[in-house]
């Protein structure tokens, strides 16, 4: 098992950036594939980064791509989120989650059910 803890997010204007964590712990950070959600007030979570157990494929969801960076530092049992020209629309709980994978899986997983670990969220909000 695994535990997820995220943290860095905060206030920014809109055009601004942050960079979110999350760090885990409990077993070896490499066995998982990693993701980021989020969930805005009022609906449902949504996809927003993916990345594999290598870090060497990611994906993103359309409203972030070219803005939102999703990185690992399999060494420091960390992963990373950066969001740079922030809108309020990226308002929102940011969630890391971990899924479990096969020693060479080099997949990513965009559906939240796919993820059996999960961090308790830090939120983002940007201001216009």
């Amino acid at each position: 098992q695994v535990q997820l803890v995220e943290s860095g997010g905060g206030l920014v204007q809109a055009g601004g950036s942050l960079r979110l964590s999350c760090a885990a712990s409990g077993r070896t950070f490499n066995n998982y594939a990693m993701g980021w959600f989020r969930q805005a007030p009022g609906k449902e979570r949504e996809f927003v980064a993916a990345i594999s157990r290598s870090g060497g494929n990611t994906d993103y969801a359309e409203s972030v791509k070219g803005r939102f960076t999703i990185s690992r530092d399999n060494a420091k049992n960390t992963m990373y989120l950066q969001m740079n020209s922030l809108k309020p629309e990226d308002t929102a709980v940011y969630y890391c989650a971990a899924k479990t994978v096969l020693i060479n899986s080099g997949s990513v997983y965009f559906s939240a059910s796919a993820y059996g670990y999960w961090g308790q969220g830090t939120q983002v909000t940007v201001s216009s």
